[in-house]
């Protein structure tokens, strides 16, 4: 079992910045992919970013050059550090857990991009 508690969300004008983060706690297996994904109203889920236990990381074409996903291995935590925010950017944030045939969701905490 593991645990995601995402936090840093919140309401923040076009162009501003915000920074997301997510521990995770519980049985984390040495290799693993952490991530963030959203989800806006009236849209599926998609990917934001990923990063694995190596450090390789995967981005989505509409936040590459203003999205920076990292992560803290000790800590077990994963961070989103969100610039050049979009009012298109505004949606619920997960992080995810994927490791083998385990996949966790937290509980989201929601962005929203607005003047």
């Amino acid at each position: 079992q593991v645990r995601l508690v995402e936090s840093g969300g919140g309401l923040v004008q076009p162009g501003g910045s915000l920074r997301l983060s997510c521990a995770a706690s519980g049985v984390i297996f040495s290799i693993h992919t952490l991530g963030w994904y959203r989800q806006a109203p009236g849209k599926q889920r998609e990917l934001v970013a990923t990063i694995t236990s190596g450090g390789d990381t995967d981005y989505a074409d509409s936040v590459k050059g203003r999205f920076t996903i990292s992560r803290d291995g000790a800590r077990n935590t994963v961070y989103l550090q969100m610039n050049s925010l979009k009012p298109e950017d505004t949606a619920v944030y997960y992080c995810n857990y994927r490791a083998y045939s385990e996949n966790y969701w937290g509980q989201g905490t929601q962005v929203t991009v607005s003047s």
